[in-house]
């Protein structure tokens, strides 16, 4: 009775703290609370890329070959194997050839056989392993790493800002399509943090990739980051540059008024890029018409750099808020 009488005291006490007010009403979903009881027992495990869910979160880590890089995939993947996702690995290039930081890389121990889990190489190593004639080094990666296949991230705007960047000769597309030409294994394709247009996303549609993954603009922002670390006079010149993009919502919209109209290959999506917090992942989810995840990079490395604890309260709450949204809410077309 006591507990009874805080609680109620505590109501009256936040009641004028907690009014909304119209204008913050999430304007996305209808909110219908007598169709359901309160979830039990998780999420329902759904086929992606080949292999079971449990969850509709995907964890693309971005960076690796450091100490803190082991230590921040050791702990994505140990949340991918307790909550049901999976994993995409940042660059690999460190471990083409020198084992010194695989470790950092060596996650299948622990994500385990049965979640997707996958290498990663630029554009630009793509681009010199075809041009060499090489593309069984990037299958002998994969298989090195137990992965599933191969993310090939396509980043010319952050490689041109870089001061060390790799300038690419030729278009992406034309790349990757003669590296699948002999490249036997999956192969996902994604951007860095600027997003892609209408066009190249038709083009990619039309190829027998396993998945897109967005890396839309609205998170992480490898051009502006690598303008940050230039020092020289034309930073400020190019900056314009760095803020041209795709935001997540108008990829997703080109994406299901392509696969509306045209018959395409690919045949499912990663969509990551801005999306802040679980609501955003299923609103996207729930309207993409290609079976699609989500993905949250930065936030996921936010709380893998530490103990793993912290990242598991993090993902905790992220599947909670999921299991409400998928009992209670269906999205305002």
């Amino acid at each position: 009775m006591q507990h009874l009488e805080s609680r109620k005291r505590d109501h009256i006490d936040l009641a004028l703290k907690s009014q909304t007010g119209i204008p913050e009403m999430d304007r996305r979903f209808h909110y219908e609370p007598m169709l359901q009881a309160h979830p039990e027992g998780g999420l329902q495990p759904f086929t992606f890329l080949g292999k079971t869910h449990r969850v509709p979160m995907w964890v693309s880590s971005m960076t690796g070959g450091t100490k803190m890089a082991g230590t921040i995939n050791r702990n994505l993947a140990a949340a991918c194997h307790e909550f049901g996702m999976g994993m995409g690995l940042g660059s690999c290039r460190i471990i083409m050839e020198d084992d010194t930081y695989f470790e950092d890389f060596n996650m299948r121990g622990i994500i385990g056989d049965q979640l997707p889990f996958w290498a990663n190489l630029g554009i630009a190593q793509i681009e010199e392993l075809v041009a060499g004639n090489k593309v069984s080094e990037a299958t002998k990666l994969v298989e090195k790493l137990r992965a599933d296949g191969l993310i090939i991230h396509v980043n010319p705007m952050q490689e041109w800002f870089q001061p060390e960047g790799d300038i690419l000769s030729h278009p992406p597309l034309e790349t990757i399509k003669r590296f699948m030409d002999q490249f036997r294994l999956p192969v996902i394709v994604k951007e860095v943090g600027q997003g892609m247009g209408p066009g190249s996303l038709r083009q990619l549609l039309q190829l027998p990739l396993q998945a897109i993954e967005f890396a839309a603009f609205g998170g992480t922002n490898f051009a502006r980051l690598e303008l940050m670390r230039n020092e020289n006079a034309e930073r400020e010149l190019f900056e314009p540059l760095s803020y041209v993009g795709e935001d997540v919502y108008s990829m997703l919209d080109y994406v299901n008024r392509i696969v509306s109209s045209e018959t395409t290959a690919c045949k499912e999506l990663i969509i990551s890029g801005g999306v802040k917090t679980f609501l955003d992942g299923y609103y996207l989810v729930r309207t993409s018409l290609l079976p699609a995840v989500y993905g949250m990079a930065s936030t996921f490395l936010k709380y893998a750099r530490e103990d793993y604890e912290q990242l598991r309260r993090y993902v905790h709450t992220q599947v909670k808020g999921l299991e409400m949204a998928y009992a209670f809410l269906t999205v305002n077309p």
